[in-house]
């Protein structure tokens, strides 16, 4: 064994590994006769399919992707229309309140007029 190791190591070192090769498919040739086509057109039908199935799939991904985007693109332009209504309803309840601030200082100036009035 150890020297049939050695013999092709060594055709291996010498170039004559494609004399190696063929003696190998030879060999495989002897064991399964014309199966061995069969199976090499089987393995071939099962890459191509696996090849096909592979690009649809990196299609539906890239679709997916593209879909998505779509949908954040939307989703981020929708939370800044909400962003933007909201401040403006902040912003419109504070001027109210301060609205309101003012009558109040405003009706208790016109009640101090009114009680000099009365008093006089």
């Amino acid at each position: 064994m150890k020297e049939h190791v050695k013999v092709e190591t060594e055709e291996h070192l010498n170039g004559k590994s494609k004399n190696t090769t063929s003696k190998i498919d030879a060999i495989k040739e002897l064991i399964f006769g014309d199966n061995i086509q069969a199976y090499d057109s089987e393995f071939e039908a099962l890459k191509i399919d696996i090849l096909a199935k592979k690009e649809e799939l990196q299609n539906l991904i890239s679709a997916v992707e593209s879909e998505l985007l779509k949908n954040i693109d939307s989703l981020s332009t929708d939370v800044n229309i909400r962003i933007t209504d909201l401040e403006n309803s902040v912003n419109d309840k504070l001027e109210n309140l301060d609205n309101k601030k003012i009558d109040r200082k405003l009706l208790s100036e016109l009640f101090i007029k009114l009680g000099k009035n009365i008093s006089e």
